[in-house]
């Protein structure tokens, strides 16, 4: 291992994405008086433009924070639910045992921009116009295209010309993908944006962000999504399946404030991460498990150091698969799995040697059980655009996620990981210029689990 990134400090502020224009857009914000929500939410807008096989405005996303005025942490929530039609019956009546990988039928209530929207209202300072205007003027006038975004193109260029007509229509050249470094552009998703932004009306800057909130979930992008997914779209199966994702669905659901997971380290921090509701709390089990196997003695990088992270982390999700899910319909065992006892029992299972099994433990003695996966079909294989995590990757098509973090001069600190909604994850919606999500994909199709497909 080579550390390659010096350790940086400062006065005033610091913005960290995964894209140098999204990070100077933050920076931005920042220079012009906003605070870290506003560079966050604007730095967010713009990865969606600029990385838009890592994330897209009909993706989702959930965000970290300590707010300097609060004096404390919250999680905000824009994971949507899945549809009200959506049932593992329904899925298995069309001989589907995985939620397929693409398309519309993978599709969950789009959370990025109602998350989004309520970061910058509750937290922030700035218009809603003005944390858009760096993404808009990218959307318009060009970006450049990174080389994971024309390879993803690439890997699924034969799909968008063969299926999905509308995705063809923005992201290829007379049926080749864009060359990377070439500058594209996303226009219709930019009148998106500009039309909810026409629709921000009221007296207080809160009212017109939450107005603009509005007129996504129950107005005229809602009524876009809702025809959209009447139309069946080859997805990862092979065959053409409708979604079930309606107006309602969106109207029905809102971005939520909530209280973060908190797990201990070394005596000396405490680890913010998301409920069980999304992976977070994996790295707190994680971190307490290396500590009651030793890793604060060993030498840092040293083989037993890297056994042990890898060890733990090996047992860490597998407690994910085992116990994690939505909170307000499953119980989790979350004190128990962050308890300093169930750190050490786990610990205690790591030996001198690599362990090739998946083995989630028991927390207050209940009895794990995991989800029986089958194998991708031929057709899974075939006309996979992204099978991340129940469909087997087959290196056709790169597809990851994003980041960025801020803190400013107040105090404040914001961590919000973006995703979904990637270009390659299903149609693009043409009235809108952007696809859906595809983070059903993440339910299992067998009752019983904390992670079952429920409507």
């Amino acid at each position: 291992m080579v550390l390659t990134r010096p350790e940086l400090t400062g006065s005033f502020g610091m913005v960290a994405t995964t894209h140098w224009l999204a990070s100077a857009s933050g920076m931005s914000v920042l220079e012009r008086g906003g605070n870290a929500f506003d560079a966050a939410v604007a730095a967010g807008f713009v990865m969606q433009i600029v990385e838009p096989h890592l994330s897209g405005p009909g993706g989702d996303l959930s965000a970290v924070l300590w707010s300097a005025d609060d004096r404390g942490p919250s999680v905000v929530c824009g994971q949507g639910v899945s549809p009200a039609a959506a049932s593992i019956p329904y899925f298995q009546s069309l001989g589907l045992d995985l939620v397929p990988g693409s398309g519309p039928l993978a599709a969950t209530v789009p959370g990025a921009f109602g998350a989004w929207t309520l970061l910058l209202e509750r937290w922030g300072t700035w218009e809603l116009g003005d944390v858009l205007s760096y993404a808009l003027d990218y959307a318009e006038n060009g970006f450049p295209v990174l080389p994971g975004t024309s390879a993803a193109i690439e890997a699924v260029a034969g799909l968008f010309t063969g299926d999905w007509h509308p995705s063809a229509e923005v992201w290829l050249d007379d049926g080749a993908a864009p060359r990377a470094g070439s500058f594209w552009t996303m226009r219709a998703a930019a009148r998106t944006y500009r039309r909810l932004l026409s629709e921000c009306t009221g007296v207080s800057r809160e009212q017109r962000i939450a107005s603009g909130r509005r007129a996504f979930y129950s107005g005229f992008v809602a009524e876009a999504v809702d025809r959209f997914a009447r139309k069946a779209w080859r997805d990862t199966t092979g065959r053409a399946h409708a979604g079930l994702l309606t107006g309602q669905d969106l109207a029905g659901w809102e971005p939520t404030i909530e209280p973060p997971t908190v797990a201990g380290f070394a005596d000396r921090y405490q680890v913010l991460k998301t409920p069980p509701w999304g992976q977070g709390p994996v790295l707190g089990q994680q971190l307490m498990m290396v500590e009651a196997a030793g890793l604060l003695e060993a030498d840092v990088r040293s083989a037993e150091w890297v056994h042990l992270v890898v060890e733990a982390a090996k047992l860490a999700f597998a407690d994910r698969e085992a116990w994690y899910g939505d909170p307000a319909v499953t119980d989790v065992p979350l004190t128990a799995l962050l308890s300093t006892s169930y750190a050490s029992a786990r610990a205690g299972s790591i030996t001198g040697r690599a362990s090739r099994e998946l083995r989630p433990g028991s927390p207050d003695g209940r009895h794990p059980v995991l989800a029986a996966l089958p194998d991708p079909s031929p057709d899974d294989l075939a006309y996979a655009a992204i099978g991340e995590p129940t469909v087997r990757r087959t290196g056709a098509a790169p597809g990851d996620t994003c980041h960025v973090d801020v803190v400013d001069r107040w105090g404040n600190l914001v961590s919000v990981t973006p995703s979904g909604g990637w270009l390659q994850s299903s149609p693009v919606i043409p009235d809108l210029g952007f696809p859906l999500g595809t983070r059903a994909q993440m339910f299992y199709l067998q009752p019983g689990l904390p992670n079952s497909l429920r409507p």
